[in-house]
């Protein structure tokens, strides 16, 4: 005789099952937070490379504006960023930072060069769990919380 499987709880609140407290610092950082603080880093971003940047073939402040060239200074923010001090500009800013939900270490190099590239791909970022972690999360095992 087969006894049934027994249905999974379902997790009271996001985070839960990555051990994060229900709200407060630590606990999964809203969407929309997310969102604002992606939103300053590509701000940013755009600024810094409007410096560097001169297009002759359009008139005026439109010869300045950066293009694809902002991928560049968003990349590397990201990757410095969540490197060296667990958060970008737009994190700090939102008070976000990201952290390893696999281990108590840092991000390390590797994985956060795999999320700044799976970032920028933005179609990753959107796709989220019921933690509200993007696949730019659940493939290197990070998730932002408030900080």
């Amino acid at each position: 005789m087969t006894v049934p499987a027994q249905p999974k709880a379902r997790q009271k609140y996001r985070g839960e099952s990555l051990g994060l407290p229900a709200e407060g610092a630590g606990s999964i950082a809203p969407f929309g937070r997310r969102v604002g603080a992606f939103i300053i880093d590509v701000l940013a971003s755009s600024l810094v490379a409007a410096l560097f940047v001169r297009r002759p073939d359009l008139p005026g402040v439109a010869s300045h504006l950066p293009g694809q060239w902002s991928l560049l200074p968003l990349a590397v923010e990201y990757l410095l960023g969540t490197v060296l001090v667990g958060r970008t500009l737009g994190m700090y800013l939102t008070g976000l930072r990201i952290i390893r939900v696999d281990a108590n270490r840092p991000i390390g190099p590797l994985r956060a060069a795999a999320r700044a590239v799976l970032l920028i791909l933005l179609v990753p970022a959107v796709v989220v769990d019921r933690d509200l972690r993007g696949l730019h999360d659940r493939l290197t095992s990070t998730a932002v919380i408030t900080h």
